[in-house]
């Protein structure tokens, strides 16, 4: 989930999405390299994530519901730190 190279944004993303959610899986990739420069790019080189995280908590729920767990576990960070979060939200056992 987390390796040394792992910034502060992305150790409190992973570390609120772990209490919120208890995930089977998640993965925390952060992607703002990929967009050095452009809208958004603060310059921390935290800026930008992909989250794919599976957990109980999504079962039964849709994928707006699910969006909204993410978000609402990391309210503060997207508005004040994380420009962009992709997210891949599933169930455990969902393809």
């Amino acid at each position: 989930m987390t390796d040394a190279s792992t910034g502060p944004v992305q150790a409190e993303i992973t570390a609120r999405l772990t209490a919120a959610l208890s995930p089977t899986r998640l993965e925390v990739v952060n992607e703002s390299a990929q967009h050095r420069g452009h809208m958004g790019d603060d310059g921390s080189g935290e800026s930008h994530f992909r989250v794919v995280v599976e957990s109980a908590a999504f079962v039964g729920r849709s994928r707006v519901d699910r969006q909204r767990l993410v978000n609402r576990a990391l309210a503060d960070l997207l508005a004040e730190r994380v420009h962009a979060l992709a997210i891949v939200a599933r169930a455990p056992g969902e393809g």
